[in-house]
């Protein structure tokens, strides 16, 4: 299939002009940095909080499945987020909705940090993912509006911040926790957001809003039950809850789920001004770049959170040896994503998608594997999950910027869907991987045989990958 340079003169309904001029090169890449220490703020607490557990779980006097909301309900507020945030930034402006994220954010980690029990700290938890999830789509609005023709390659930069954030994060926390205790792993927001949403007051510029346009209050409450249905079906699988109740559970979240997106694509199609754009959703190619996010996350997403426990389990790994060899993976994806953002514009972005998955997809199978004899243990992990970080690398920038370039008007829109996609399918690959694994008889022969099958999903959906159209060229 030939390569396809950025259409230019057929104005569709997904087509405008993108030769807008960028804003003066010191502005723009100091806006960049503030968009990007938000951007780091909200993904070092995704991983801080995990080291805290144990602290919290005493200090609290809370149950382990309690303590571990805190980290799963602010993985739900994001995914809840990304795409109320993204169609909210299209049309009331990307300023607006990321300083009311930056300040929701902070309220949110000053209320977590002074929380008095374990149900207040997960309601907390809840808006800081809320207001977390808003910045991506927010800031990649804010960074399109602001870099012109190099907006591709800013955009696709925001993939080195979040293995940043993953690799700092449990340091970060571990410091805190054993310093000031786990409440600090909050507070310490305090001052950060401030800082950031004072320089974006001054600094971001106002974009229009496009007052023609309602809110749309039924899609908004339509979509937010589909998506805590679907997430509720899928995290309590596993759960400690009676095997009878868990399938009870299940079925009426998922019915909720797929009553409430049938319902929601209904409206779509009526709305004056629907919440989601029904065109970034149907269509041979939007259609297929959805699945593929979704894909994606399952395999990419889905595999790393257990290989630590895999390490020790299967090897014998001490525990602090066994979390660091992840760090490998983040140096994998930062490396790539940096390569990809050099040459993203000359291939396209199906080479790179389809070449990051086949990285992936051996990163998988070589964790699957035994260790040769010849090859320690660590090495082999090591191996496997740089191979991982750096298929997401590659492919992670091109699948972001495909749907931005065939519709820039509604950069964030998209920008927020396709972090939806990728974040739930990495949930349910977590989701259903940790239900399988904790149920077998022999659960590091299933894990392997787990690693495996992502591997397979993901070789599946390459010829779903060669089916996008393969744009080259700024957009």
């Amino acid at each position: 299939m030939p390569r396809q340079r950025a259409p230019e003169a057929p104005h569709s309904p997904l087509s405008v002009d993108v030769a807008d001029p960028p804003a003066p090169t010191g502005r723009r890449r100091v806006v960049f940095a503030v968009v990007s220490l938000a951007l780091l703020m909200g993904s070092i607490d995704q991983t801080a909080v995990a080291t805290a557990l144990p602290a919290l779980q005493a200090d609290l006097g809370a149950a382990l499945s309690w303590a571990g909301w805190t980290v799963t309900v602010y993985m739900v507020g994001q995914i809840i987020a990304l795409p109320l945030a993204g169609r909210l930034s299209d049309q009331f402006g990307r300023r607006r909705v990321f300083l009311t994220a930056v300040a929701a954010f902070t309220v949110a980690s000053v209320l977590s940090g002074l929380a008095p029990s374990i149900e207040t700290l997960v309601g907390s938890r809840l808006l800081q993912g809320l207001a977390a999830g808003a910045f991506l789509p927010s800031a990649t609005g804010i960074v399109s509006d602001l870099f012109g023709a190099d907006r591709d390659r800013a955009i696709a930069s925001f993939t080195s911040i979040f293995p940043i954030g993953a690799i700092i994060g449990p340091t970060v926390g571990g410091i805190l926790v054993t310093s000031v205790g786990w409440r600090g792993i909050f507070l310490v927001n305090v001052p950060v957001g401030l800082a950031v949403f004072v320089a974006a007051w001054f600094l971001i510029p106002r974009s229009s809003p496009r007052a023609d346009e309602r809110v749309d209050g039924i899609g908004i409450v339509l979509l937010v039950a589909m998506l805590l249905g679907g997430m509720v079906a899928i995290s309590v699988t596993g759960s400690e809850l009676a095997p009878s109740t868990e399938l009870l559970v299940a079925l009426c979240a998922g019915t909720i789920a797929v009553v409430s997106a049938a319902i929601l694509l209904h409206h779509l199609r009526r709305a004056a001004h629907p919440l989601v754009p029904l065109q970034l959703l149907r269509g041979k190619t939007f259609t297929t770049l959805n699945i593929v996010n979704f894909m994606f996350g399952v395999a990419a997403l889905g595999q790393a959170s257990l290989v630590p426990w895999f390490a020790i389990t299967r090897y014998g790994m001490d525990p602090l040896l066994a979390g660091g060899l992840l760090t490998f993976r983040a140096l994998g994806m930062i490396s790539a994503s940096m390569l990809s953002v050099a040459v993203i514009r000359r291939i396209g972005y199906r080479p790179l998608l389809i070449t990051g998955s086949a990285f992936i997809v051996a990163g998988l199978l070589v964790l699957a594997l035994p260790a040769p004899d010849i090859v320690p243990a660590p090495v082999w992990i090591a191996v496997s999950t740089a191979l991982t970080g750096i298929g997401m690398g590659l492919g992670a920038p091109a699948s972001g910027n495909a749907g931005l370039h065939l519709a820039p008007q509604h950069v964030s829109a998209v920008s927020g869907l396709r972090g939806m996609f990728r974040q739930s399918g990495g949930i349910a690959g977590i989701t259903v991987l940790t239900a399988v694994v904790s149920s077998s008889a022999d659960p590091v022969g299933t894990q392997a045989i787990g690693y495996v099958v992502l591997a397979a999903i993901l070789l599946l959906t390459i010829p779903l990958m060669l089916r996008l159209p393969n744009l080259t060229g700024r957009w």
